[in-house]
């Protein structure tokens, strides 16, 4: 006999929002009876997103090296690191933490930026100082051709958005970005002041999206924070048809064959932990993904057997644009209730004070790109906390520049080109 949801979800099929492939799994699922083979089944769903972006079933080794630290505020350290990721690649970036460690081990997160950012944006080394601050560890890092992996070392370059022939190119592309947030997973998976029960990954536009599919793949993750984004939406929709297709429309394409993808998705994301979904009421980037977008989407994960204590939140930020919420008491209450912040408390980040991003860019001198520093947009941003430094752009150089320029083959997005269209008609390496 059938389950509920097995039957609601037949109802989907023939309203075509879902495919025969997805009613069969649940059906024989709902037969078995079996929490161990609703388990395996989306294991399976996982390995065949891997395969589809040609992310390696087993990591690559991560062979991290440090170059040194500093502090870039009262009470926070600094420290300039790199990592490998797949296509022979390595990571740049920059892990701030508590100069003085609490008791016990801390959480760590994870800042994945959107279009145009990288380690040196404001809300990347903000990020990184607040949460430090609260007691945490935390990672930014370099996106494929932006900062230390771009052979000028340049940011804001959208070298990841240069379309590359065969289609093939822009599943590589997604898979990598979507490997990059593993492999901060597993360097802080290993650090000894980390633990490994309490990792996050707080995501912005691209990075919203990017994080949609990472979250889904990588269990060891225990929250998600989607902010400026998290619409996972249906064929045709803001996703396929994204003129970044490269990062964002071919990857979301290729994954046509999970049926109702964002509901798939985020069943994946609940089977792993609690997510949250932060967007402005007037992101003109979410617009038609209101809260009738969302309750909709609600039903339909829970259809699919989703545990219903970590289907995702949403929440809305009043007249608020397109930008980074995780700086804000909203994220930072949701944050400090799913990870436990060891500086933090609910009655302390209720009496926070919030810092006006536009007043603090123009007082400390920092630069935010035209397309995004108006009021509406990452302008108007209120952050929390306050008296938060500037940090010169030389300091958030991970590594040394006599050692850049002898390995920036090991960085650059010109050498991940090669190397992809070397790949290309091969299937995903594992390692």
């Amino acid at each position: 006999m059938l389950s509920r949801a097995a039957t609601r979800l037949r109802a989907c099929y023939h309203g075509g929002l879902i495919t025969r492939s997805v009613i069969a799994t649940v059906t024989l699922l709902a037969a078995a009876g079996s929490c161990g083979a609703a388990d395996a089944a989306r294991d399976q769903t996982r390995r065949q997103i891997k395969s589809t972006l040609f992310i390696p079933e087993y990591l690559p080794p991560l062979a991290p090296e440090a170059y040194g630290q500093f502090s870039p505020a009262p009470g926070v350290v600094a420290e300039r690191i790199s990592y490998a990721t797949d296509y022979g690649l390595r990571i740049p970036a920059i892990v701030y933490r508590p100069a003085q460690a609490p008791a016990g081990k801390m959480p760590g997160l994870i800042v994945v930026n959107g279009h145009a950012g990288d380690k040196y944006s404001w809300y990347a080394f903000y990020t990184g100082m607040l949460y430090a601050q609260a007691g945490a560890v935390v990672v930014t890092y370099d996106p494929i051709g932006e900062g230390e992996r771009n052979v000028q070392r340049k940011s804001a370059t959208g070298q990841h958005d240069e379309q590359v022939e065969p289609p093939e190119m822009g599943r590589r592309m997604g898979g990598l970005m979507v490997t990059d947030i593993m492999q901060a997973v597993s360097y802080l998976a290993k650090r000894p002041d980390v633990d490994p029960k309490r990792l996050a990954v707080l995501s912005y536009s691209m990075g919203s999206f990017i994080s949609g599919i990472a979250c889904a793949v990588e269990r060891r993750l225990h929250a998600c924070v989607l902010t400026g984004g998290g619409n996972l939406d249906g064929p045709g929709g803001y996703w396929d048809s994204s003129s970044h297709k490269m990062c964002q429309a071919t990857p979301y394409q290729s994954l046509l064959f999970l049926g109702d993808r964002g509901a798939v998705l985020y069943d994946l994301h609940a089977a792993r932990g609690p997510d949250l979904i932060l967007n402005g009421t007037a992101d003109q980037i979410v617009a038609k993904a209101g809260p009738p977008f969302f309750d909709d989407l609600r039903k339909r994960v829970l259809a699919l057997g989703a545990d219903p204590h970590n289907v995702f939140d949403y929440d809305y930020v009043p007249a608020g644009g397109h930008r980074p919420y995780f700086v804000t008491l909203v994220a930072a209450r949701w944050l400090e209730k799913h990870l436990d912040f060891a500086n933090w408390t609910p009655g302390s980040i209720a009496r926070m004070p919030e810092t006006h991003i536009g007043d603090w860019a123009a007082r400390n001198k920092i630069s935010i790109p035209a397309a995004f520093s108006s009021e509406l947009r990452e302008g108007g941003t209120l952050a929390a906390g306050k008296d938060i430094p500037a940090i010169a752009r030389k300091l958030l150089n991970a590594l040394p520049p006599e050692r850049w320029e002898r390995d920036k083959e090991k960085y650059v997005y010109e050498s991940w080109l090669k190397e992809a269209r070397a790949r290309c008609g091969t299937k995903s390496r594992s390692y």
